[in-house]
């Protein structure tokens, strides 16, 4: 019988584990740090041993929380969590005298695909283990598995879809309301793959990454070699390595280390093994939510270091002003940490900042650094009255859903508002300038050296000062500023592109050029003539164009720029020159002699040429590699007498 006060603690700790899970696998604001979730969980795990005191809703007999919206379905074969360890000696027992596969534990949401006839026909989450929620409709929106294989026989993959810790980052850093941020990739991955919107899904880059073959009607026994069928049909499958279990801890060690060193981008929070018999690995029980012979998990022993807070940097993201905690650096994880953030006012609040105190600090993953505890805290923390940015008066804001407490400017204006403007200006349909990645932008945009994109081509007086900020170094920063002086020579629709202009891209861009050429495109904006005479310009995209240059602030940006680069000589092509002169191409399938289908396009408009989307009568040429298939604008073009030729045919008549 258990004890009440025993009976009062173990049911608290259920109520804040599954809080916590549900925020976690629902995509919300996170509420405890893995950390702290392993403590609590390890403690439930030990009064259930010491008292044999189980409830039906412990985490204990879950293997996750189960998805709020979208179509409910049964899982054809139960998606079991695996039993976990932080022991490198209980892998080695377990392992036995048998071959096992060390692979990562990838930190993301869990999807079940099944195929049949060849082709895909539902992708599950993984829910509850025993029902999850429908969500092929995002089937041509997630990255890593083919839609259609070779093998036509029945067959279930199970696998974890991801978003790297660059595309986090870069996402987070774009999130105008505090809301729609998130606190790790995982927590992205879940809310991202609950959104309705496919397009969105898309954006995110969303990977899947198969960890086993469930089922497959051939006989298979071989872990590896299912692994190598799945990679053999366009899978992408998570790295693997066969050992013993003597090998274990030197394998378990070298594993460690590559993500200590900051070479994965992929989040993971520990390895798993299994073994290379998949007969003997189905022949275990299954206890609680566990089959003891499917696989392994190790997770990592969380080491923590203390250091006294020195100060609170506040650092501008869209309108978001987020606080870093700056602290005596410390040796963590095989690296010297010396900064993390604190998310918002709310986290503050929640630790208990002072204005002096001393950080409990860890790495989340052994990756991100998480301040987790304070104590010996001094004072209040003081929040900005002041954009670090732009100066302008800051506002203290508390989202309705959450009631988080964030920090913002108040100036519509603020570069840092614009970052995704800096971003299209330094791609490479843009200026090309490698080093500025977003992140980079906007510590340049909070020390100040950022206001204008011509700023950019001043950043070398700031070149000391650069050396020594956290990510970079000599090298770093002369790399940078090389990539910056050769973008000073630049195409004219590149340049056109970098400008942000709405609705203008590289296209409108081409036939802006291949028309006037640049000189004739300034004249066009300063004398107000507009460009709506151009073919495949029009009214919406020439009005767009001509309000954008109404605003004092973009004529300032275009004048400034062109002070700073040069832009290369374009002569307009006359529509009667050019091998494809007059001639209308339709593209389709793959291309080898090109690098893409839009480097294939852009040979032809250079030419001249004109390339739809669709077959008609005005089509001249279908290009397509597979001139004998049945495809519909083969068929289309047959039809109307359409000539259909291959990429080589096309480069013998035209190139």
């Amino acid at each position: 019988m258990i004890m009440n006060k025993h009976k009062k603690r173990y049911e608290e700790l259920i109520n804040l584990l599954n809080d916590a899970s549900d925020a976690y696998y629902n995509g919300r604001e996170e509420l405890m740090s893995n950390y702290e979730w392993d403590a609590l969980f390890d403690e439930l795990v030990k009064l259930e041993t010491e008292t044999g005191y189980v409830l039906p809703n412990s985490p204990t007999q879950k293997t996750g929380a189960e998805e709020n919206a979208g179509e409910r379905e049964a899982h054809e074969f139960p998606a079991l969590s695996l039993a976990k360890t932080k022991e490198v000696s209980e892998l080695q027992k377990w392992a036995e005298e048998k071959p096992v596969w060390i692979s990562w534990k990838l930190d993301g949401l869990t999807l079940v695909l099944t195929y049949d006839g060849g082709k895909l026909s539902r992708i599950l989450t993984r829910g509850n283990g025993t029902t999850g929620t429908n969500i092929t409709y995002l089937k041509y929106s997630i990255k890593g598995f083919p839609l259609k294989i070779k093998y036509k026989g029945h067959m279930v993959v199970r696998g974890e879809a991801t978003i790297s810790y660059t595309d986090f980052e870069l996402i987070n850093d774009t999130m105008e309301d505090e809301d729609e941020k998130y606190a790790n990739p995982r927590n992205l991955a879940s809310g991202t793959l609950s959104l309705d919107d496919a397009e969105k899904v898309k954006e995110r880059h969303v990977h899947f990454n198969a960890f086993t073959l469930v089922y497959v009607e051939d006989d298979i026994k071989s872990w590896g070699e299912r692994m190598d069928f799945l990679e053999g049909e366009g899978f992408t499958v998570v790295d693997r390595k066969m050992v013993n279990a003597d090998e274990l801890p030197y394998a378990i060690e070298n594993w460690t280390r590559k993500v200590e060193s900051g070479q994965m981008d992929l989040p993971v929070d520990g390895l798993v093994i299994c073994y290379e018999d998949t007969e003997y690995a189905s022949s275990g029980s299954v206890t609680g939510h566990h089959a003891t012979k499917a696989g392994y998990a190790f997770k990592w022993q969380d080491v923590s270091a203390q250091s006294e807070l020195l100060y609170v940097e506040w650092s501008c993201a869209a309108s978001t002003i987020s606080p870093v905690a700056v602290f005596q650096p410390v040796q963590l994880e095989g690296t010297t940490v010396s900064r993390a953030s604190l998310c918002n006012i709310s986290e503050m609040e929640r630790l208990g900042i002072g204005k002096s105190c001393t950080l409990e600090v860890i790495k989340a993953n052994k990756i991100i650094p998480k301040c987790i505890a304070v104590k010996n805290a001094v004072g209040d923390f003081d929040i900005p009255t002041n954009c670090p940015v732009c100066g302008a008066q800051t506002q203290i804001r508390i989202s309705p859903k959450s009631k988080t407490k964030t920090l913002h400017c108040t100036n519509p204006d603020c570069t840092a508002k614009h970052v995704k403007k800096f971003t299209r200006f330094v791609s490479k349909s843009g200026m090309d300038i490698d080093g500025l990645s977003i992140q980079t932008m906007l510590k340049f945009m909070n020390e100040g050296f950022l206001k204008e994109f011509a700023d950019i081509y001043h950043l070398s007086a700031h070149a000391e000062t650069i050396k020594q900020m956290e990510g970079f170094g000599e090298k770093s920063c002369a790399n940078m500023m090389a990539a910056i002086e050769k973008s000073r020579q630049v195409h004219p629709v590149h340049f056109i592109y970098a400008l942000c202009i709405p609705m203008i891209g590289i296209d409108a861009g081409k036939k802006m050029i291949a028309r006037d050429g640049f000189d004739g495109f300034l004249d066009r904006l300063e004398s107000g003539r507009g460009f709506e005479d151009i073919e495949g310009i029009g009214p919406e995209k020439s009005g767009s164009i001509m309000e954008w240059y109404k605003n004092n602030q973009n004529r300032y940006s275009l004048k400034e720029l062109l002070k700073e680069v040069t832009i290369e000589k374009v002569s307009p092509k006359p529509k009667e020159e050019g091998k494809c002169a007059g001639l209308t191409f339709v593209i389709t399938g793959d291309v080898h002699h090109y690098h893409n289908r839009d480097a294939f396009k852009a040979y032809v408009e250079s030419e001249g040429g004109k390339v739809t989307g669709s077959v008609t009568s005005k089509t001249n040429y279908l290009v397509n590699n597979d001139l004998a298939s049945n495809s519909s604008k083969n068929r289309k073009a047959k039809e109307l007498g359409i000539p259909i030729i291959s990429e080589d045919d096309f480069v013998e008549q035209f190139a």
